[in-house]
């Protein structure tokens, strides 16, 4: 009889229809690879949720949900308590990663090189500057760059006075770090390598992730040597700093802008759990590993875990 797993898709956060995508794809990569699979779109009713987990009695649960509920340790803590291993990121890692000053905290006592920046009121940013410009203001707890402003010398508009800002009353302001967006995937106890994201908006925001054409993705990253191996280190780093299993992608900017001085990394986020469509980028750094993405969401159901 094949193992059956229950892959968790959608949910209710700002990052429903990646979930869907996301959930989609692994389903049917793990059918293909001979699991029994079985999908539950998650919607805000814990009694329904249980009871179809219940129903299903999956062998492991594949966790596809983005953003909160599904990646901030609320859906594992479930999962732990029915005693259901799950892929990805237990309960402590998850709440941190998607805690973004929690997360940075972590990263500064592990030595790992983050932008300086405070959490501020919204009223504080309806008020005027909150930093020296350019900075960059984002919500404490979301993901897909969900929410997320860049403040540049010459703006008139303040950006949470023109949208109906519903993250809540606090604000992360970090200084803007100018240079290249580059990301790594990790695997378990290895990175398995960076790439490079560009983008004719000159931001890889929310449209540029995931509309057709919104990104360019460069495969491996073309950095120096030196640059490159410190990517994998840091992001194993603040993989493990975390706590974090199964895969973990880590995001940072690499400030290159100064000719006359080495550049420098500063991690942005650990996503635990990234998008995971056959074109998104793990499953791109995966393939450049030498790792088809059947032999991916195999490793990742195979290795899944709960706490006790």
């Amino acid at each position: 009889m094949s193992k059956r797993v229950v892959v968790l898709m959608g949910g209710f956060s700002a990052e429903r229809e990646v979930s869907l995508a996301s959930g989609a794809a692994c389903a049917a990569a793990l059918e293909k690879a001979g699991y029994a699979v079985a999908t539950i779109d998650v919607r805000r009713d814990l009694q329904t949720l249980v009871a179809g987990l219940e129903a299903a009695q999956p062998w492991v649960v594949f966790n596809a949900l983005h953003g909160r509920f599904g990646e901030d340790g609320r859906i594992q803590s479930i999962l732990d308590l029915m005693k259901i291993p799950y892929t990805h990121s237990g309960v402590l890692a998850s709440a941190l990663a998607m805690d973004k000053p929690a997360a940075k905290k972590v990263f500064s006592a592990a030595g790992i090189p983050v932008a300086e920046g405070r959490v501020v009121s919204k009223a504080e940013v309806l008020a005027g500057d909150v930093l020296p410009r350019p900075y960059v203001l984002k919500p404490l707890n979301e993901g897909s760059s969900v929410g997320v402003h860049i403040v540049r010398d010459g703006d008139n508009v303040n950006p949470l006075a023109e949208e109906d800002w519903s993250f809540g009353d606090f604000v992360l302001a970090e200084r803007f770090i100018p240079g290249r967006e580059i990301t790594v995937a990790v695997m378990g106890d290895r990175a398995l390598g960076a790439t490079e994201i560009t983008s004719e908006r000159g931001f890889y925001d929310y449209e540029a992730k995931y509309s057709p054409g919104g990104s360019v993705h460069l495969c491996p990253a073309p950095l120096p040597p030196q640059a490159y191996d410190d990517a994998l280190i840091l992001a194993l780093k603040a993989h493990q700093a975390l706590g974090c299993r199964g895969v973990s992608r880590a995001d940072l900017r690499y400030d290159d802008t100064q000719p006359d001085q080495p550049g420098r990394f500063y991690m942005l986020e650990v996503n635990t759990q990234p998008g995971m469509t056959q074109t998104s980028l793990v499953p791109e750094l995966a393939a450049y590993a030498g790792m088809s993405f059947v032999e991916l969401v195999t490793w990742m159901v195979e290795n899944a875990k709960c706490d006790p």
